[in-house]
């Protein structure tokens, strides 16, 4: 048995790095190691509330929308504050907007140029890709970056900018539109729509939405020109189904609500049942983590650093629901939601995989996208889009939403008007969640144990592809 040591990993927002134990040419076991720590948490308590909304975006530049929504959500859960009607759909398609991008910056950017790397060159796709998808000078380093500026252009009509707008509030939005903002803004994800048919589905959004079934996935599969294809064609090839598989244990706070409830619902899977989901049952174990012990759930839990700790080897706690780890992201969004596609890919790969994460991620491309265009057209444009704010001096809120990595929790608790005590538990955290108390691994180091790398050790794309599949963004862990 040796051991190596893999990272930092580069296109990752934030630092990681994986120790690994071989055994010939085989990954025995993973370890997962957050190297930053933040301090969010403690940055926050003993302020008023209402700075949640200016501190907690800048948790992150790419999910800040994300992080604002479920700030405001905490402190209208404190209230309770009413939410207008129209500030619920203006930040659905705000935060869609912002999920859609994520999505499609880790396609094209972090995620498809591994297969640009010289271990393929034999292959008869290679130079297609690298054509397609090398980073730097592939075709979509030049494409994608403008069309998704425009679909940001989103957040300006909205929320005045991206990121760390001020825009969300805990009664809805700040910002009202007109008629002619609307017509904008319709034109906006239009042109967008118009984009993703062509270069990443190669169909129009409506073949990709009527897709159900790994049958139909295979048909579209064999006539469609779009990157979307070309993935599926490269997942084949590389048996892509069966690399980085993570046990059927998923879990989504729910995604985009409103007077119907949440466009993607709530809920967590176990052994292939769905069952609502119980935030009384979110914990976090902190045996491997530099932190001194505290209590599991995040209503009572602190953050105190132990830097020294022993057999610690990371600043991300484990979360667990009822005791287990979960993951998280899209394509736990869409087993949680019963999407067809995802139930039979569940059934087929018996769990998660490459594949799956990544078919999720660009199925929900296309859902968004057709659900964005139906919320701008709810708005009504003479109500109001922000209810008055008027928080209590004590009380507890939690705000539990869907990032495009996944499910992310605000648990806030305001005493004397100040917050007493912040936690966060963010999508990475519950991917990369090191061993709990019991010694069980974290979603990724399951994902990664029986990956072959053969004689390429540390520097297999393989490696990559199921660190990545999880899009870990390592900035918004450790707090």
């Amino acid at each position: 048995m040796s051991r190596i040591l893999v990272g930092p990993f580069n296109r990752v927002e934030g630092d990681l790095e994986i120790a690994l134990d071989m055994m010939d040419g085989r990954i025995e076991s993973a370890r997962v190691t957050t190297t930053l720590y933040r301090g969010f948490e403690q940055i926050l308590v003993g302020r008023a509330p209402l700075d949640a909304l200016v501190i907690a975006p800048r948790i992150c530049g790419i999910c800040s929308v994300s992080q604002s929504v479920a700030a405001a959500a905490a402190l209208r859960a404190l209230g309770p504050t009413p939410l207008a009607g129209n500030g619920a759909l203006a930040t659905n398609i705000a935060h869609g907007a912002e999920n859609i991008a994520d999505h499609l910056t880790h396609f094209y950017l972090f995620f498809m140029p591994d297969f640009a790397r010289d271990e393929y060159r034999a292959l008869p796709w290679f130079a297609n890709i690298v054509e397609r998808f090398k980073a730097v000078s592939g075709e979509a380093s030049r494409y994608v970056p403008p069309a998704r500026r425009r679909l940001l252009e989103i957040m300006g009509l909205l929320a005045g900018k991206w990121p760390h707008s001020l825009a969300f509030q805990p009664g809805g939005t700040t910002r009202a539109l007109d008629m002619g903002e609307r017509v904008r803004l319709l034109g906006l994800i239009a042109e967008f729509q118009a984009f993703i048919e062509q270069r990443l589905f190669g169909v129009s959004l409506d073949e990709i939405l009527a897709i159900e079934s790994l049958c139909e996935l295979d048909a579209y599969e064999e006539k469609a020109g779009g990157d979307f294809a070309a993935f599926l064609r490269i997942a084949r090839d590389l048996n892509l189904s069966e690399l980085g598989k993570s046990s059927a244990a998923f879990l989504s706070f729910g995604a985009y609500h409103g007077a119907a409830g949440a466009h993607f619902p709530a809920g967590a899977m176990l052994e292939g049942k769905r069952e609502p989901l119980d935030a009384t049952q979110i914990g976090e174990d902190v045996a491997s983590s530099w932190f001194q012990p505290t209590q599991r759930s995040p209503w009572d839990a602190g953050t105190a650093p132990d830097a020294h700790k022993l057999g610690a080897y990371s600043w991300a706690k484990a979360p667990r629901y009822r005791g287990r780890p979960m993951e998280v992201g899209a394509f736990a969004r869409q087993a949680i939601a019963e999407h067809p596609l995802i139930l039979d890919l569940i059934a087929r790969d018996d769990g998660s995989s490459v594949r799956g994460r990544i078919v999720a991620r660009l199925l929900e491309i296309a859902l968004l996208t057709h659900a964005l265009g139906g919320w701008a057209r709810e708005l009504r444009l003479k109500a109001p889009f922000c209810e008055a704010t008027a928080l209590p001096v004590q009380g507890r809120g939690a705000g539990l939403v869907e990032a495009a990595r996944g499910a992310l929790g605000h648990w806030l608790i305001v005493d004397e008007g100040k917050i007493e005590r912040y936690q966060i538990v963010a999508p990475t955290t519950w991917n990369f969640s090191p061993r709990d108390a019991a010694g069980v691994a974290g979603p990724l180091e399951r994902a990664l144990v029986g990956v072959e790398v053969g004689t390429l050790g540390a520097k297999a794309a393989a490696i990559q592809h199921v660190v990545r599949s999880f899009d870990p963004c390592m900035v918004c862990t450790a707090h």
